[in-house]
């Protein structure tokens, strides 16, 4: 069975599911797409991991690296390996050192700790043929605009609480760093990764 590599091109709101946000995949050596509806913890989790922002308290996904490295357990890649009615199934493929062994998991929780442990993304051709979306050339245009919307830094797209200044673009470096760590002491990640996306802005 052939392995395809996948690849994170974003995040946004989900507009046909209220509450839900739509995680794109794209094939690394292909033009194929693959979008996946996941719920709102899940898409805060896979945003956190890739802006690299540390929360205070350890998130679920956080918590199963911690205990998988403390049982000397590595995760080797993700595979989103099979669809059935318009449902995603995945694998969380791990080893011991010794033996290899599989996982089953939601392909949301199953990515999210994929980026934990700095792994591979992969799917089969089955799911691709049958869920994958193939953008024609005037596609590719309109979607190059729509980056703005669904970018790759995943967490600028996800709804942030509106608490503080709305306008980050009229606060002070030192304002930000300031209201970075009260963001963070709330767990307020998801405007937490705005501050920072703000932040790296202006580096």
């Amino acid at each position: 069975m052939k392995k395809i590599e996948l690849e994170i091109l974003g995040l946004s709101s989900s507009q046909s599911q209220s509450g839900s946000f739509a995680l794109v995949l794209g094939e690394k050596e292909g033009s194929r797409r693959l979008p996946i509806i996941i719920g709102m913890f899940e898409a805060q989790s896979i945003a956190i991991q890739i802006e690299k922002i540390n929360p205070t308290r350890p998130l679920t996904h956080d918590l199963f690296k911690s205990f998988a490295q403390q049982m000397e357990v590595s995760v080797q890649e993700i595979m989103i390996s099979d669809l059935k009615e318009g449902v995603f199934f995945s694998k969380i493929v791990c080893t011991d050192g010794e033996k290899e062994f599989e996982l089953d998991a939601r392909p949301s929780d199953a990515i999210a700790i994929g980026l934990r442990f700095g792994v591979p993304i992969y799917t089969v051709e089955s799911v691709l043929s049958e869920a994958g979306i193939i953008l024609s050339d005037m596609e590719e245009d309109e979607d190059e605009e729509e980056t703005d919307e669904i970018p790759t830094s995943a967490s600028t797209t996800v709804s942030t609480s509106g608490s503080g200044k709305s306008n980050l673009k009229e606060v002070s470096v030192e304002e930000l760093n300031t209201m970075l760590n009260e963001a963070l002491e709330k767990e307020d990640y998801e405007r937490a990764a705005k501050i920072r996306d703000e932040l790296n802005k202006r580096n």
